[in-house]
């Protein structure tokens, strides 16, 4: 979501800007997501989101459960 109640819409497919997947965080628009670009991997050019290779991303999603409370340090 944007905003609160405005959502944000992302072509689907693995090579949109948040590739593969993407983990919702509890801040609106911040999220863990895969890139179809690994060279963007440890730049600057997100908005605050943490970016992963898509097969980082998808092995993440898959050990973690929807609702789980996480710390990020």
């Amino acid at each position: 979501t944007y905003g609160g109640d405005k959502k944000l819409v992302v072509a689907a497919g693995p090579n949109n800007p948040v590739g593969s997947v993407w983990i919702e965080l509890s801040r609106d628009t911040y999220g863990i997501h895969g890139t179809p670009d690994p060279a963007l991997i440890g730049k600057t050019a997100s908005h605050g989101c943490i970016r992963l290779t898509n097969w980082d991303a998808e092995q993440l999603a898959a050990a973690v459960k929807p609702g789980v409370k996480v710390t990020l340090r």
